[in-house]
């Protein structure tokens, strides 16, 4: 390859590459926005005439309730998010704005009763909690759980999370993929 097709070629991969940082930045924005057919009902708002302000509530309520029909519009409230996020709790997930930076919704620890517990192949104790997620042993001492008890998994120091069973000290554990 000639020299000149190679710094065009290598000219054209490194913009390619800083193009999805720009976008990122503008992703960030858009988050922070209201989707346009909600932003349509906002805007309805600030109409004086009462007809004509009824009117737009009327198109744009009826176009609110299409795209939410349609799945193009999701509506979530708080207590919901939270609950996703429990039970997404131990799981390596992108860090992505998937419910519209609503960042102060934070899980740290789940509670839960185990509904089963049993040993790996390794020997490592693994507990299948009430919401069917499943968490393996990986250092510590003897657990030896029993279906009934009490667990409390924590988020630990850099990244890891540690369970309590029954009220026990903890151990280091894992989410297992479901």
């Amino acid at each position: 390859m000639a020299k000149t097709a190679r710094i065009a070629l290598y000219s054209l991969v490194f913009a390619s590459l800083c193009a999805p940082a720009g976008a990122k930045d503008k992703d960030k924005d858009l988050s922070t926005a209201p989707p346009p057919v909600y932003q349509g009902v906002l805007d309805c708002r600030t109409m004086a005439d009462p007809a004509a302000r009824l009117a737009c509530f009327d198109k744009s309520v009826a176009a609110m309730a299409d795209a939410t029909i349609k799945k193009d519009l999701v509506v979530i409230d708080r207590a919901t998010i939270r609950e996703t996020k429990r039970g997404l709790f131990g799981i390596s997930l992108p860090k992505i704005k998937i419910f519209g930076g609503n960042d102060d919704v934070e899980v740290n620890q789940i509670e839960s009763t185990l509904t089963s517990a049993y040993s790996s192949r390794d020997g490592m104790a693994v507990f299948v909690l009430a919401d069917g997620s499943r968490w393996k042993q990986t250092e510590g001492r003897d657990t030896f759980p029993k279906a009934g008890q009490k667990i409390v998994v924590k988020r630990g120091t850099l990244g890891g999370f540690m369970a309590n069973v029954n009220g026990q000290p903890g151990v280091r554990v894992i989410r297992l993929a479901d």
